[in-house]
């Protein structure tokens, strides 16, 4: 049943044990990309006979990708604005456009992995290319991830309408959204940006 109260939506004893659950999950992720980075970081001189970051990157569709995924944080955010205003058609409509964009950044990092392997630089190559694609790979199999939680989670919303069982799980799935492109920012800057000096 729909409620029409937005105070009371996040108010439930579960709701709140989830959302605190969901913090410590961010926190074990954290963990899990601090050590990619740092992996990374560690071995991206070692380019053996393959391409280093000066010649495979290219920053204009780089930042492509990363408007992107920006905008989506913004829809997202938006959504939950909706939401929190019990306005069910515009926080469908503001996930979706968020699953759109999600999708389009996955799309264009498969473009670029495709064109990086066409060219010889492939995951076996060098140490630097093995650790960059567990970096990438594992944060767009996280966007991945985002876009088929919300997904299933709008279908709970256009069955349910928003409520306080509906109203948490799509908060919580947004922060995981949030936190994904928090980790974008980082990879932008730690692999393309300082890979391009």
């Amino acid at each position: 049943m729909e409620t029409t109260d937005p105070k009371h939506l996040y108010d439930t004893q579960q709701a709140q044990m989830n959302i605190l659950a969901f913090w410590f999950l961010i926190g074990a992720e954290v963990v899990v990309f601090g050590c990619l980075f740092g992996i990374y970081l560690a071995v991206k001189s070692f380019t053996g006979d393959g391409p280093g970051p000066e010649e495979l990157f290219k920053l204009n569709e780089i930042m492509v990708s990363t408007v992107i995924l920006l905008s989506s944080s913004f829809t997202c955010a938006l959504a939950i604005y909706f939401l929190n205003l019990t306005k069910k058609a515009w926080t469908l409509l503001f996930f979706l456009i968020t699953i759109v964009l999600g999708l389009g950044f996955i799309g264009l990092e498969i473009r670029e992995f495709t064109l990086y392997v066409g060219e010889g630089a492939s995951i076996s190559t060098s140490a630097f290319l093995g650790a960059f694609y567990m970096l990438l790979g594992t944060h767009g199999v996280h966007v991945l991830f985002g876009v088929t939680w919300i997904a299933l989670l709008l279908v709970q919303l256009w069955l349910r309408g928003i409520n306080q069982e509906t109203a948490p799980k799509l908060f919580i799935a947004s922060l995981y959204w949030h936190f994904i492109d928090v980790v974008w920012v980082m990879i932008f800057t730690v692999v393309y940006l300082i890979g391009k000096v």
